[in-house]
């Protein structure tokens, strides 16, 4: 316990230091400095309700993420990679709508740190994708990545990984490819899939085997919606997803997705 504490303390009192955040947009790489987002012409002070990271309200200096992705279109792909690893795919149009769901990089000004994430755990700086209005874009907790490093304009996943591709014959609409789509959004920044990805955090969800294979009947969607539920130790990091961050029709289409890879292992 006096460890835990010491700590926990010895967080609390670490400074935050200035940091840069990167952009490559496909046209050079350009570099932000903490001083010059907070001093951004667009920087406001922004209160964000039911924050996903810190579960209660909280107050940022933000910039529009629009403001910043200049050159992108709203066809473009762009991937955000984290210090941690974390590598969340963002399709571009949601991120460039002026709302009603909004999005803005949220800066961490080194004179007012943020409070930590948790117990012997560092804050969401020093810079953090939030939301206002998420529900009105259908915007998931995976789509708020935090402790942001770099914003990358990439090709889209099916070419980048082609062994995550349903069979190519299936029709764009078919709902093993709308199960691709969720994929992307909700798993992709986690799980790596017959060892094609970005991620380094979670497991691959075909290799060795599906978890289609292995949690049989509805404990596959028990495990989704709460994996402590099913399994329970000190490191698990796997947030569950409620039925109004994955409704149960998309739930539906995402493991049937899982079930048509199963097929596809290399």
């Amino acid at each position: 316990m006096r460890l835990c504490f010491a700590l926990l303390a010895a967080l609390c009192g670490a400074p935050v230091l200035a940091a840069q955040l990167t952009l490559d947009l496909g046209h050079g790489n350009k570099t932000w400095q903490t001083s010059a987002l907070l001093k951004h012409p667009q920087a406001q002070t922004l209160t964000i309700y039911h924050d996903v990271s810190y579960k209660r309200t909280m107050r940022y200096r933000a910039v529009p993420m629009a403001a910043l992705l200049e050159g992108v279109s709203p066809d473009d792909h762009l991937q955000g990679v984290a210090s941690d690893g974390f590598a969340a795919e963002m399709p571009a149009g949601p991120l460039l709508n002026s709302g009603p769901a909004r999005a803005w990089l949220a800066i961490e000004d080194p004179a007012h740190p943020w409070p930590a994430l948790g117990l012997s755990k560092a804050s969401a700086g020093p810079f953090y994708l939030v939301w206002t209005d998420p529900q009105a874009g259908n915007i998931s907790a995976e789509q708020w990545p935090y402790r942001l490093a770099s914003i990358r304009r990439l090709a889209p996943v099916a070419e980048r990984f082609p062994k995550m591709r349903p069979d190519p014959t299936l029709a764009a609409d078919d709902p093993i490819n709308q199960g691709f789509a969720l994929f992307q959004k909700n798993c992709m920044a986690c799980h790596r899939l017959n060892g094609a990805g970005d991620a380094q955090m979670g497991p691959d969800l075909n290799i060795p085997h599906s978890p289609t294979e292995y949690l049989s009947g509805d404990f596959l969607r028990y495990f989704i919606r709460d994996p402590q539920s099913l399994r329970q130790w000190p490191q698990a990091k796997m947030p569950g997803f409620d039925r109004q961050a994955l409704p149960d029709a998309d739930l539906d289409l995402l493991i049937g997705y899982l079930k048509h890879m199963a097929a596809r292992r290399p």
